[in-house]
This record gives C-alpha cells, sequence and structure tokens, in this order.
C-alpha cells in the first residue's frame, strides 16, 4: 500500500524480561507435549512469530516461572484464535460449538477425566495444564473473573465474527470496539499482571471507574494498534474485523486518513489512561503498593505490543503468502474438528486478534 504507518503515542520505556531465552526453549518442550504444534510447516511459523520475545516485552518483571506460565497462556490463545479466524471454522461456529464446550467445561470444573484412548483435542488438554498451573494459588474473586473473561472470549470469537463473516455483517465502530476487547482475549492478558506481580487487587478497586477507564483505556490501546499493524496484511486477506477497515467503510476516510485517525484515538486513549492513573494513585495512596504494579503491567502491555508489532513477521504483508494456504500451518488436532469437505475450498479471512490471543 501507498500509505505509511503513522507514528502511536506510548510514552513508555521499552523493556524486556531477562527470562525469554528460558522461555523460547520451555515453549517448544510444552508445545510438543501438549500436541499444540508437531507438524513442520506448523513449527516453522510458530517459531517465527516468537512469543517467548513477545511475552518478554508485555510482562518484563516477571520470574522465570511466571513468564513460562503466561507464554503457555499466550500460546495457547494465539493457536486456538488462528484455528478460528485463519481457516474453515471461521465461518462455522456451530462446528466447534463441541470443542467450546469442552474447554467451558475445563473452567468451570466440570471436565471429566479423559478415558483411556480417547482423542482428546490439543487444546483442551493444555488448557487443562493451564487451569492446573494458574487456579491453586489465586483469589476466588480473581478465579471467577478470569474464568468469565475467558469464557466471554471464546463465545464471543466463535459466534460473533463467525456470524458477521457468515451473513457478511459489517459491525458498527462502537459494536466492534466493545467486542475487540474480548476477541482479542486482551482482558485475560491483563488479568494475569496479578499473577506476575505478585497483587491482589480487591473488588472495590475493580469496580472503581478511575480503574475501568484506566484498564479500558489500556486494552483499546493493545487491540486498536494491533489492527493498525495487522491492517494490510488484513485488507489482503478480506478480514472486516479492523478499526482502520471500519473507519474507512463507515466514515469514507482514505487508506492514510483512516489510519491517522486511530492513531490520533490511540494517542488520546493514552491520555486517558494516565489521566486515570494519577487520579487512582491520588486517591489511593494506602493502595500503591498493589496500584504501582497493576498500573506499571498495563504501560508494559502498551509498549511491549507495540515493540513486538513492529518487528515480527506476523503481521508483515510482505509475507502475506504464508495465510493464503492455512492448512500448511493450522493442525486440525488443535480443535479436533476436521474442515468439511464442502469447505474445503472456501477462501478464510485472517484476522489474528488474539493477543495480543491479534
Amino acid at each position: 500500500m501507498d500509505s505509511e504507518l503513522p507514528d502511536i503515542y506510548c510514552p513508555f520505556p521499552q523493556r524486556t524480561n531477562p527470562h525469554v531465552a528460558h522461555t523460547r526453549v520451555h515453549l517448544d518442550t510444552w508445545t510438543r507435549r501438549t500436541g499444540l504444534v508437531h507438524r513442520e510447516s506448523a513449527r516453522k511459523r510458530f517459531e517465527q512469530a516468537d512469543f517467548g520475545s513477545f511475552v518478554g516485552m508485555v510482562y518484563p518483571t516477571a520470574d522465570e516461572e511466571h513468564l513460562d506460565l503466561v507464554a503457555d497462556w499466550f500460546v495457547w490463545l494465539f493457536l486456538v484464535d488462528d484455528q478460528l479466524d485463519d481457516g474453515h471454522l471461521g465461518r462455522s461456529p456451530d462446528r466447534v460449538r463441541d470443542v467450546v464446550d469442552r474447554m467451558r467445561a475445563v473452567v468451570d470444573g466440570s471436565a471429566p477425566e479423559p478415558l483411556p484412548g480417547e482423542d482428546v483435542p490439543a487444546a483442551v488438554t493444555a488448557l487443562a495444564d493451564l487451569w492446573k498451573r494458574t487456579m491453586p494459588n489465586a483469589a476466588p474473586h480473581w478465579r471467577t473473573r478470569f474464568a468469565w473473561h475467558l469464557v466471554t472470549y471464546l463465545t464471543t470469537a466463535t459466534t460473533w465474527e463467525a456470524g458477521n463473516r457468515a451473513e457478511d455483517v459489517v459491525p458498527s465502530e462502537d459494536t466492534y470496539i466493545a467486542k475487540r476487547r474480548h476477541t482479542g482475549a486482551i482482558h485475560v492478558c491483563m488479568d494475569l499482571i496479578e499473577i506476575v506481580a505478585g497483587v491482589d487487587a480487591p473488588e472495590s478497586i475493580h469496580n472503581d471507574p478511575r480503574f475501568i477507564t484506566a484498564l479500558e483505556a489500556a486494552c483499546n490501546h493493545v487491540c486498536w494498534a494491533n489492527d493498525v499493524y495487522s491492517f494490510e496484511k488484513e485488507q489482503v486477506l478480506g478480514e472486516i474485523h479492523n478499526l482502520v477497515h471500519l473507519v474507512r467503510h463507515h466514515r469514507g476516510f482514505g487508506e492514510q486518513q483512516a489510519l491517522d485517525h486511530v492513531a490520533e484515538r490511540l494517542a488520546m486513549e493514552t491520555e486517558r489512561f494516565l489521566t486515570a492513573e494519577d487520579e487512582l494513585l491520588e486517591l489511593y495512596p494506602e493502595l500503591s503498593g498493589m496500584l504501582v504494579p497493576y498500573l506499571d503491567g498495563m504501560r508494559s502491555w502498551m509498549r511491549g505490543n507495540l515493540d513486538w508489532s513492529r518487528q515480527t513477521p506476523r503481521y508483515n504483508p510482505a509475507d502475506v503468502g504464508q495465510y493464503e494456504e492455512p492448512e500448511e500451518y493450522l493442525e486440525e488436532t488443535v480443535l479436533g474438528v476436521p474442515p468439511a469437505r464442502t469447505e474445503a475450498a472456501a477462501p478464510a479471512p485472517c484476522a489474528a486478534k488474539a493477543p495480543p490471543a491479534g
């Protein structure tokens, strides 16, 4: 495209985690053990994305154990999202309902133990492993909130976006913005800040309008920046779930004008975050030991997402050909749903919305 990517305002320092090299090795082992990645073509694409680097940028203060844990969550979200966005399932929500129900059963504790020899989808096996490692030391109210965000991601990603594609519905900007925070699973990732930082934010803080504003602004920044960086690739592949595309569609803007408009809105979200942050710290000085690392985690997410987006080949339009044959890197065993014969030739757009599970 002839337009240029705009500068995105994000006045936070660039950081990375010292344990990234260890986490890269861990991810290779974990994805093989759970069956999430095993075919050579899928392994190559997975390694090129360098999720270890990404998680190190957005959780720069995590210790080695927690960095491995959140990296596994990242990979699970990204690979599940690829199945729902890139392949034939992105237009067939009914075909993934069973496996989503199995994931929800893991989350709500009703999942039975697998029968001997039972062929369990890799996404379900990996989720059960993640759940056992994440929940033991988490506060009950955190577990409830995290589970709700995770299930909302799964149900929204498998119904709303897929339904829009199937019915050629172009959502409004406001509807998209509200849904985007869920289809991107960014609330799941922000929840993990409490695990990484070792803090327990009371429900009174989560319900405080200033905290809600700060969190919403940080989530919007991550999701919309992802939309800017993935815009050209998604245009090539016909994906409508992108804020830049929707601004063009609904406002009649040109490509550069739409990109610049979203960048201006990103700057406004940054300022909205900074204002809410100042108000929170001024209002609750006695809670600074919890609020400072939590808000710092949001800052790291905004900056780290930008840094990774600028370097990963995942959003490189010059390499868009990697998405045109999704069967080359998508693995049926992840969700356990083989392609339908009648849909095999149907083109499927690629949204790449997960965290940023973008």
